[in-house]
């Protein structure tokens, strides 16, 4: 497969990254000496407003896989892509806010696993503990490895000093200031993504005419949202628009969105419950014009490069870089290129910290060292910081083994999240739901994952995405299946054990008196008729 598409960045170009990497480091730095307990290190004091904490969230999302990975699947798939960011994100970001924030903010836990531990018992909270703390550097290696390869391709460094470079830039910050080091690079760096890549979308559209001289140019599918699903062989994804609903839309998607603590931890930063309940609602608006960002690209690569994903040509890896290449003069290279590590950092710098707060809170001091002082953890943390870029580089080697990086992830989710989300769904809104019930529901999801992996040749599905898709809905009911068979013939909690923790045992606040955008049901409504509105118009 053809790979050089080497551009010739100039010393200006350069010094652009350069800068970047000292102020990232330089916040850090800052940072540092306000970063002395462990709510500050792990949590940022709890003290982060919400506009600040929403950018974060969604930046810590937008990493080099999704803007390089994106921008491929435009070109491969078409808009079709687009139900990752309007399905697949926007309905269980704003389920979290308005339904399960509550209880992850009122209970005052510290991590995801810390609230299963709370809700059903330490053997479910150690064994998401590990399984998220596997996953999360697995997903780290992925994004290191997307970096690696932009910078491969792009100027030409080796694989082994583009990883090397990138992860001590990374280590280097989150290990002085922590998570409030990363949320404030998250937010600088969300910016930065805008500005470095909005005028590929631009001047795109621009030199072809607009978007239906663009599309009329493309596989009739390719402008198309939801026309052409009825069938998987009426569009270029090979799925069924039943697949997107059940497997994407609910399982996939409220399993990454409401339990994984890479995405969570920005909203326990908020300074109090109704920021905490804000923060994905906001990050919402904006995850519906993402597209327009990473995805349209993808459609101008597909009509620009006609050998793009063919054999003897470029990967569909490098759309995004193709039209680098093609409009960026120096100069404006070197902001692109800034804008790229910027993605990637924002994704790894969230994988790293959230790795780190488990290991620390939920492995170390839960198993390893129970009782010693917060200085402890503290110092604890920054080596899990260590150790944590340390396994992700050996990660990205493992990612680089796998033909697409976004299959490969879409299946890690599969196999971690889609359990986890059915054990949180039961245990926040059924308070019959047991502690066994919720600890052998999760073993009996997962493995089912792993089985209907190993089990299932690849060839029995359309394509990976559909395999995917699919298997995330089946663990899904395992898991359901097994923790409600449990429950029954097992003892659950009583309601004074339960308080905080379940639906119906929690007083749940009322915002009466606040501006309507400052309340998270009204800005939950305002974003569920743009989402609306946007299905309709590119039906």
């Amino acid at each position: 497969m053809k790979q050089d598409v080497l551009l010739n960045a100039g010393w200006i170009d350069y010094v652009f990254v350069l800068i970047y990497f000292v102020f990232v480091i330089g916040i850090g730095w800052m940072l540092k000496s306000k970063t002395k307990t462990g709510e500050d290190f792990f949590l940022s004091g709890r003290s982060i407003p919400s506009w600040i904490t929403s950018l974060a969230f969604l930046s810590a999302n937008l990493g080099a896989l999704e803007v390089l990975g994106m921008a491929a699947n435009g070109a491969e798939y078409g808009w079709m892509t687009t139900h990752f960011y309007w399905i697949g994100a926007v309905p269980a970001m704003l389920f979290l806010g308005l339904y399960m924030m509550p209880f992850y903010y009122v209970s005052r836990v510290r991590s995801v696993p810390e609230y299963l531990k709370y809700r059903f018992n330490e053997a479910t909270r150690g064994l998401n503990a590990v399984s998220f703390a596997v996953m999360t550097v697995l997903v780290s290696g992925i994004s290191l490895y997307s970096m690696a390869l932009i910078f491969q391709v792009l100027v030409g460094w080796s694989m082994e000093i583009s990883v090397l470079v990138s992860a001590l830039v990374v280590l280097i910050y989150v290990g002085l200031g922590g998570l409030t080091s990363s949320i404030y690079n998250e937010v600088i760096q969300f910016f930065l993504i805008w500005l470095g890549l909005l005028l590929i979308p631009v001047l795109g559209l621009q030199e072809l005419g607009g978007w239906d001289a663009m599309i009329q140019r493309l596989p009739e599918s390719f402008g198309h949202l939801w026309a052409g699903l009825d069938h998987p062989d009426h569009n270029a994804m090979g799925i069924h628009w039943l697949g997107v609903v059940l497997g994407l839309g609910f399982v996939l998607s409220f399993g990454y969105w409401t339990t994984d603590f890479l995405v969570v931890q920005r909203a326990f930063a908020a300074r109090d419950l109704r920021s905490a309940q804000l923060t994905p609602i906001y990050a919402s608006l904006w995850k519906m014009i993402v597209p327009f960002l990473v995805i349209i690209p993808g459609l101008i690569a597909a009509v620009l490069f006609h050998d793009l994903g063919k054999p003897g040509g470029p990967s569909y890896n490098l759309a995004l870089p193709l039209l680098m290449e093609r409009y960026y003069p120096p100069g404006m290279l070197g902001l692109g290129l800034t804008a790229m590590l910027a993605s990637f950092m924002s994704g790894m710098a969230g994988n790293v910290t959230a790795f780190t707060t488990v290991w620390t809170y939920d492995i170390y001091q839960a198993y390893i060292k129970k009782d010693a002082s917060d200085e402890h953890y503290v110092k604890m943390g920054r080596w899990a910081v260590v150790v944590g870029i340390l396994i992700s580089i050996g990660a990205a080697y493992l990612a680089a083994g796998f033909p697409s990086v976004m299959d490969y992830m879409q299946l890690l989710f599969s196999i971690f999240n889609a359990p986890l989300f059915a054990t949180f769904l039961l245990g926040m809104f059924w308070k019959r739901a047991t502690p066994w019930g919720g600890f052998w529901g999760l073993v009996a999801g997962t493995a089912g994952a792993v089985l209907l992996m190993v089990a299932i040749p690849e060839h029995f599905f359309s394509s990976p995405q559909e395999g995917n898709f699919w298997r995330a809905w089946w663990a899904w009911v395992i898991t359901v299946v097994v923790t409600v068979i449990v429950s029954l013939f097992t003892k659950p909690k009583t309601d004074e054990e339960l308080k905080g923790l379940v639906y119906g045992t929690t007083p749940l606040p009322s915002y009466q008196g606040w501006k309507w955008y400052l309340r998270p049901g009204w800005m939950a409504v305002v974003a569920v008729l743009v989402l609306v509105g946007l299905n309709w118009y590119f039906w």
